[in-house]
């Protein structure tokens, strides 16, 4: 069933608007439920995210929650970043590849969801297995409202943090990164959110 705020999304959106379109078509076909979430299509199974809408510079692609879940028989399946633990994308550059991979694209949502019916869980890296920064540990142990704040946020959105700010070689540039996100982590925000 569709949505009228994915709908008002897709009238805004200037790049990727045909195939973003097509392969909404297709995933409304499963009778997964349709929002708006982080600002783009998303799909779910009994509350479930499956997956999501997204379309980029250089291309679009749905994207996977537990995409690493995902038996990739057919090679197409792309992690979004190096850190990334379970989500996968299938990215298109035109109308005309959707349509070539539609098939192949509907295996995978069905195996998606079959994942979700399961109750399948992504084996996640646990934060202590991501060493968290001398300038950052300085402020969670000066900070005990930061500390709190931090560790109630999603062990995505703590990794994430821990990574960004491990980055730097210089500490005084992973200090600025710590200084700059401590409004956003004490709003229980992610980094990008």
């Amino acid at each position: 069933m569709t949505n009228h705020k994915v709908d008002e999304y897709l009238e805004k959106v200037l790049n990727w608007k045909d195939e973003l379109e097509k392969l909404r078509e297709i995933m409304l076909e499963f009778q997964l439920e349709e929002d708006l979430k982080w600002g783009k299509p998303c799909y779910s199974y009994n509350k479930s995210n499956i997956a999501i809408l997204i379309g980029f510079k250089e291309y679009c692609a749905i994207s996977f929650f537990k995409g690493s879940l995902l038996n990739d028989e057919k090679g197409i399946l792309i992690k979004p970043g190096e850190n990334s633990q379970a989500s996968r994308q299938i990215r298109f550059k035109s109308i005309e590849e959707i349509a070539e991979k539609e098939d192949v694209l509907k295996e995978y949502i069905t195996k998606a969801i079959e994942i979700e019916k399961l109750g399948m869980k992504v084996d996640f890296k646990k934060n202590d297995e991501t060493k968290i920064p001398y300038e950052f540990q300085i402020k969670l142990d000066e900070d005990p409202i930061l500390k709190s704040a931090f560790f109630g946020l999603t062990p995505g959105r703590q990794r994430a943090y821990i990574i960004y700010f491990s980055q730097p070689k210089q500490s005084k540039t992973r200090e600025a990164r710590v200084e700059k996100y401590i409004g956003k982590i004490l709003s229980g925000k992610g980094l990008n959110d």
